[in-house]
């Protein structure tokens, strides 16, 4: 799906880049205290280190921060799950390995999930179905990983079950980030990946075996 374009008065991408990252780092922290709503541009400029006029050469509308903070979680889980099926095509191997990427993403990126889905309702019409449509192309992701092995002998699923557990993958993986502070009494992070792919890998065989 093609990023929602967002207008810039400075060319240098590289610039561009590194500015909007700022951004994202100081609006995440200020929506968490604030809102969306209660929070202002120049709140955001000062809270990344420059003007309010600096931070409109990069943006127009408080929105596009937004759009950044969801296009920032969508290029990391993208970047590195297709580092997965670039080495590991088609293999069990590969399949954990994006299991585990995308979980250690989630820890990483926490705040800007939390701000994501809290503020999903200060989303405009045309900016809601965007967000989703990003969440579905994450959920794709884990659905190509799974065909991968299916196609490979790997697994045995069918097209429901193998959507159905693409779904759960995306899910268990926001439930890090939703119950951490719960979850991270009992579990580190690495033990949690580990038992929730046990679990999974569990239900797969378990199914392969009844149906074989």
């Amino acid at each position: 799906m093609k990023k929602q374009e967002i207008q810039a008065s400075v060319k240098d991408e590289r610039l561009v880049k590194m500015r909007r990252n700022q951004m994202i780092k100081g609006a995440v922290n200020l929506f968490k205290q604030k809102g969306f709503h209660r929070t202002t541009t120049r709140e955001i400029a000062k809270a990344a280190g420059f003007s309010i006029g600096t931070l409109y050469e990069y943006i127009r509308t408080k929105e596009d921060v937004l759009y950044l903070v969801c296009d920032s979680i969508y290029d990391q889980v993208r970047e590195r799950l297709q580092k997965d099926l670039d080495r590991h095509h088609g293999t069990l191997e590969c399949l954990k390995l994006g299991i585990a990427h995308y979980f250690k993403i989630v820890d990483e990126m926490q705040d800007e999930v939390l701000v994501m889905y809290q503020e999903a309702k200060s989303l405009t019409k045309d900016a809601l179905p965007y967000v989703l449509r990003k969440e579905m192309e994450m959920v794709a992701m884990f659905e190509q990983l799974l065909t991968l092995c299916v196609e490979n002998g790997e697994l045995k699923l069918s097209e429901k079950q193998l959507k159905l557990i693409a779904h759960n993958i995306f899910v268990h993986g926001q439930m890090w980030g939703f119950r951490r502070w719960a979850l991270q009494k009992m579990y580190t992070l690495d033990e949690y990946i580990d038992l929730q792919t046990e679990l999974l890998f569990a239900g797969i065989h378990c199914h392969s075996r009844t149906q074989g």
